[in-house]
């Protein structure tokens, strides 16, 4: 039904461009902090998810005019170690101090990282003007003008709830005149659109490669925002949250607030598409939106190896190159997009990146699976906040995820997966009066949200709290193994289940060879000891 719809709108729009066969093609990435796959072109209408709800009309137009990708994941659900393998093309474990969110010190210990080249590099030496805007993306090892340095203009628009709330007096965004909230979107709305008129200027006649990392998705967000500023009534997620979470008022007003700053992304990425196209560079730009990891503030999200963490969106729009209206199922690991990004400007990608280039699947007529050996990916994780358990140890996991199964390999299981419980007995104290818990609070892997809030304050409620509590930070066995088709939200372990047996038994040898052959420095447990890890006994 999905590929039939994208199709459809296609042949409506009859959106035949061109561009001259040897142009070196601009290429715009737009790369949002905290973005799960979630846009209105992902929404299924055989079965009900919050993607029924969100409106992105501008990324849908990417994906109606190119490639959506519906098989797309992160590397590693967190964002520096994910930029890292992203930059570099390889597996997150196998790039030094950016393995980790917050690293050791690293002392009298050479960093590899340091050495690896970046696909910004390669770029630079085609000829390609190369910057970044807002977080941070390492491009290059020594940045400079045209080689990955930060393109700027002035204030920043990438925290759509945040900055509108902005004046001579911070306000409650319900106090907000309908005045004050247009002449905010106005200034927003000059400041992105300034730059793509600094990129031009800074180009100067090259081609351009740019990354703009927006941060709006990444918490903190103005409660009730969602709503407020884009229309998302909360109660609109009745019946389609994931299962692992209550339905209730809270955390569905928690997911409106999330999906009013992936909105606001949407509209940002409509105002770039006007200037290029008024700058007459829109026919010669290759546009890829996708993110770093998912949604944060929710169990199983967020440096978690389910689908609430992993899943990344991905759409292409290349015209003269991609055929428009194509829906590709190719497993993608998002490091992928390094060889992809040097191919598509006519280079070769450095013998240093394990990634694998998705040029073919890109400029293929075809839809569905397109290469046969693109069946699954294999992610990881290890440590988020430093301090989040003792003698900051890690939570090392790896997973492989194909399209009937989710198979994870937990191997330290006796460690807590989202953190040790800090200061949990005297917790609920301070929710029920409203306040926050702070970023060393109980389980300080899960980010401070209402969600997380809710939970810890009905943990102990034995008709809901205590049940799906555990399946947000209860210890997990070693393996895990989820039945995509009969379970979806990956709620129910079928590990031990012995009709699973055989499918576990290949799935984790699948996964065992990726890590050997890889040198994966957790199966030797290096990840636990210095430089990887300061021992502080807490």
């Amino acid at each position: 039904m999905l590929k039939r719809w994208i199709l459809m709108c296609c042949l409506l729009a009859g959106l035949a461009e061109t561009v001259p066969a040897d142009a070196a093609p601009n290429i715009l990435f737009f790369y949002g902090d905290d973005w799960g796959r979630y846009a209105s072109v992902y929404a299924d209408p055989d079965r009900p998810s919050v993607n029924d709800v969100i409106k992105t009309p501008s990324f849908d137009r990417i994906a109606r005019e190119g490639v959506l990708f519906t098989n797309a994941f992160y590397p590693i659900p967190q964002c520096a170690p994910c930029r890292g393998s992203l930059t570099s093309g390889r597996y997150f474990w196998n790039c030094g101090k950016k393995a980790f969110l917050q690293p050791a010190s690293w002392q009298g210990h050479e960093d590899p990282f340091l050495s690896l080249p970046r696909f910004g590099e390669s770029l630079a030496e085609r000829g390609y003007f190369v910057a970044r805007s807002g977080k941070s993306l390492d491009l290059a090892r020594k940045r400079q003008r045209g080689v990955g340095a930060s393109l700027q203009t002035g204030y920043n628009p990438d925290r759509y709830g945040h900055q509108i709330n902005r004046g001579e007096r911070l306000k409650l965004h319900a106090d907000l005149t309908e005045e004050e909230i247009a002449q905010a979107r106005a200034a927003m709305e000059k400041r992105a659109r300034g730059f793509i008129t600094q990129l031009v200027k800074e180009a100067a006649g090259k081609p351009f490669f740019w990354v703009f990392g927006p941060i709006g998705v990444h918490r903190p967000y103005v409660d009730g925002s969602g709503k407020r500023f884009w229309g998302i009534e909360p109660d609109d997620f009745r019946g389609r949250i994931p299962a692992f979470l209550p339905d209730q008022h809270e955390i569905r007003s928690d997911y409106a607030d999330y999906f009013g700053e992936i909105q606001s992304l949407d509209w940002m990425m409509g105002l770039f598409m006007e200037e290029l196209t008024r700058a007459g560079l829109l026919k010669n730009t290759l546009i890829v939106a996708s993110g770093d990891n998912g949604m944060p503030g929710m169990p199983r999200g967020k440096t978690q190896l389910y689908d609430l963490g992993i899943a990344a969106p991905l759409m292409v729009r290349w015209p003269g190159k991609v055929k428009p209206g194509r829906v590709v199922d190719d497993f993608i690991n998002l490091m992928d997009v390094a060889p992809t990004f040097i191919e598509a400007a006519g280079g070769t990608p450095p013998a240093s990146m394990e990634a694998r280039s998705f040029l073919p699947q890109l400029l293929s007529d075809k839809n569905g699976q397109i290469d046969p050996a693109r069946d699954f990916v294999v992610v990881g994780r290890e440590r988020h906040v430093k301090t989040a358990r003792q003698e900051n140890m890690p939570y090392p996991a790896r997973a492989i995820r194909t399209k009937e199964f989710l198979y994870i390999r937990n191997f330290k299981p006796a460690r807590w997966p989202m953190g040790d419980p800090w200061g949990l007995d005297g917790f609920p104290e301070r929710v029920l009066t409203g306040k926050r818990d702070g970023p060393l609070g109980p389980f300080p892997d899960w980010d401070s949200s209402p969600t997380k809030t809710w939970f810890l304050a009905h943990r102990r409620d034995d008709k809901l709290g205590k049940r799906l509590m555990d399946l947000a930070v209860g210890r997990r066995p070693a393996e895990e193994l989820y039945d995509l088709a009969k379970d979806p939200d990956q709620v129910k372990n079928v590990a031990a289940v012995a009709r699973y047996a055989e499918i576990k038994r290949d799935l984790g040898k699948r996964l065992m060879k990726v890590l050997e052959d890889s040198g994966d420095p957790r199966l030797t447990d290096a990840f636990d000891s210095p430089p990887y890890v300061d021992r502080v006994q807490k």
